[in-house]
């Protein structure tokens, strides 16, 4: 135990920085797949035939490919058609992309929870669709859509790890190459793990009361 306290000390420096890239790559995702994840929904139920199921494609393929592959496509096959990315620049636009899959189901399930009256009411006094949907829907589906918004963000702050692999030097970068030099694997790792525990845990705590007070106000 003596031991593994002074390789935390020793550590936590570095650990550190690492979270600090932990972050960076987990904020910008959210931000990048938030916005691409509301246009996706939004063309889904647009009601044009063409739009949604263009949006429906896009989603299925972003599904369907790994986000290791996305995030390696980004980073070693763009620059070939001249688009040259940083790590993390690629890790922080393959995440987004990626999770913009998820957000769009979840936005999409969050907008079809509201009953349709909503819709032709606002349209029977005079509403546009886009001023119908930012007026009267989405402020309503926000409250069906935060609980599963919040387990999105844990399991993307999770899979912000997988930008190690082109090279970010996130947390979990940062801990492959103190182990690699220091030999100390169980310190190490048992570190990374309690950053990520610390990273994590407030926001399921939120996720959970967020599940609490919105499933209430549902059953009133």
């Amino acid at each position: 135990m003596q031991n593994f306290l002074l390789d935390a000390r020793e550590f936590f420096p570095v650990l550190l920085q690492g979270v600090k890239f932990t972050l960076l790559v987990t904020l910008g995702a959210l931000i990048l797949s938030t916005a691409l994840g509301l246009v996706w929904a939004l063309m889904r139920v647009s009601g044009i035939g063409w739009l949604a199921r263009l949006s429906a494609c896009i989603v299925n393929v972003i599904r369907g490919i790994p986000i290791l592959v996305q995030l390696f496509y980004i980073y070693f096959v763009l620059p070939e058609f001249g688009i040259a990315l940083s790590a993390l620049q690629a890790g922080i636009i393959g995440l987004g992309i990626a999770y913009s899959a998820y957000q769009a189901e979840n936005f999409r399930a969050g907008i079809e929870a509201i009953d349709n009256g909503q819709t032709e009411a606002a349209q029977s006094i005079g509403m546009g669709w886009f001023q119908t949907m930012r007026r009267v829907i989405l402020p309503q589906a926000v409250r069906v859509i935060l609980p599963p918004y919040g387990n999105i963000v844990v399991m993307l702050l999770k899979d912000s790890s997988q930008a190690s692999a082109i090279t970010v030097a996130e947390l979990t970068m940062q801990g492959q190459l103190l182990a690699a030099s220091t030999f100390k694997n169980m310190s190490v790792y048992s570190l990374v793990a309690i950053f990520y525990l610390c990273l994590s845990i407030p926001l399921m705590l939120l996720v959970s009361r967020l599940e609490k007070r919105f499933g209430k106000n549902k059953g009133h």
